[in-house]
């Protein structure tokens, strides 16, 4: 193996040590000191390796090796170090850990790259402080959307104002963009977050593409009452109703029985959440994610015709907002060649399987082209933490990550 496996070991122990929740779990929310104190962490591997380092306006880490022809589109590569609420120690922070050894033995080889190689971990790319994510890699792209500097926490702490208190300059979201073709290509590797590798007993895997995932909010008013006095027949009880969709939800994405077709309600706010008075208003989010685009806009047509009779059936009236919405993003065929290639010099049999969850390489896709490697995660457990990935499994990713960095610095698309 060319990486240090041994080092690799030693920077997840010290970065889970940051945010560390009970024994094995992590939070540490975007834009937060936990954040900064991680990124601070990863910097001074990235700096130990050569790289430069910044924190952009976005507030995006971003380490980059200046290579001997600075004028050619960055080979980036990198995921996110923000965690969920409740999360593990390896989610996105995999990415961004294996990318740092990358680099540092490419340095340790003496290799000179003519191509420019920077390591990103991106802002908030979990989206639960802010209610959006992908913040970080949307926005050196340009693709954020109005409004959301307006969000707000829990707290009533804005993203503007965390970026302020982060070091950032949201005035100044010009100076951290990447002008279009400035990106030759993203690479992320990840842990699956998914059974099906672990069940396969194979260490990596080859991504095919992300699912489209589209994100509601969606609020049912209905009227307050005293709970031992309004007769059942004629409540306008918005939790009723929202219970009521939240098992359509399950019935629509499961109507197929082997599709990838996944739905969730998250989160669920009642007011006025009181034991003894009818729930007046009910705001709850819905995920929905298909790798088929198609399938996934029927099941939206068939979620909204249940929302509006059920909401008739209980006299509630609804809205539903928008959050997220993107249709499903497929792997650059040249790049999934290389890590192939990769695999097969290290005697894995590798398997290509279909991201449910989204990632910072979502966002990336729609500016250049982008691969993903899996890593395999116990039982298939994310955002939790039981969350687990083997040091020697993580150590092989970042091995296959290595060998296709050299490739791509040594070849062109167009020439495979």
């Amino acid at each position: 193996m060319t990486v240090n496996s041994i080092r690799l070991e030693q920077h997840f122990e010290q970065m889970s040590e940051i945010g560390k929740l009970g024994e094995t779990g992590t939070n540490r929310p975007t834009l937060s000191p936990s954040e900064k104190q991680a990124f601070e962490l990863a910097s001074s591997w990235m700096q130990a390796a050569g790289m430069t380092t910044r924190i952009d306006n976005f507030g995006n880490l971003i380490g980059r090796l200046e290579g001997t022809k600075p004028e050619l589109p960055v080979l980036m590569m990198g995921s996110h170090l923000d965690s969920q609420p409740y999360g593990g120690r390896f989610d996105g922070v995999a990415g961004v850990l294996c990318a740092i050894e990358a680099v540092t033995t490419i340095v340790e080889k003496g290799i000179k790259p003519e191509r420019t190689i920077e390591v990103v971990s991106f802002a908030d790319e979990e989206g639960w402080r802010f209610n959006k994510g992908l913040f970080g890699s949307r926005g050196i792209l340009g693709r954020l959307e109005e409004g959301e500097l307006d969000r707000a926490d829990k707290d009533g702490i804005t993203r503007r104002q965390a970026l302020i208190d982060f070091g950032c300059d949201p005035k100044k979201f010009d100076d951290s963009l990447y002008p279009p073709g400035s990106i030759h290509c993203f690479l992320e590797l990840h842990i699956e977050q998914g059974p099906v590798l672990d069940l396969a007993h194979k260490p990596i895997g080859v991504v095919s593409g992300i699912s489209g995932p589209l994100w509601w909010t969606v609020k049912l008013k209905g009227m307050a009452g005293h709970a031992g006095s309004v007769p059942m027949p004629i409540r306008q009880d918005a939790l009723v109703g929202a219970a009521e969709i939240i098992l359509a939800l399950r019935q629509i994405a499961t109507q197929i029985p082997d599709a990838p077709t996944v739905g969730t309600v998250g989160t669920m706010n009642v007011f006025p959440a009181s034991r003894n008075v009818i729930p007046e208003e009910v705001t709850f989010t819905v995920d929905l994610r298909d790798i088929d685009l198609s399938r996934r806009n029927m099941y939206e047509a068939q979620l909204r015709e249940q929302i509006e009779a059920i909401c008739g059936k209980h006299h509630l009236t609804y809205s539903i907002t928008e959050d997220w919405n993107s249709e499903p993003r497929y792997c650059a065929d040249w790049l999934k060649q290389i890590i192939h290639a990769q695999c097969n010099n290290l005697n894995l049999d590798a398997p290509e399987l279909m991201s449910g969850p989204f990632h910072d390489a979502m966002a990336l896709s729609y500016a250049t082209d982008y691969a993903m490697i899996f890593v395999r995660c116990k039982d298939g457990i994310s955002h939790n933490p039981l969350e687990f990935a083997s040091y020697k499994d993580l150590a092989l990713g970042a091995e296959v990550l290595y060998g296709t960095v050299l490739e791509v610095l040594k070849h062109e698309p167009y020439n495979l």
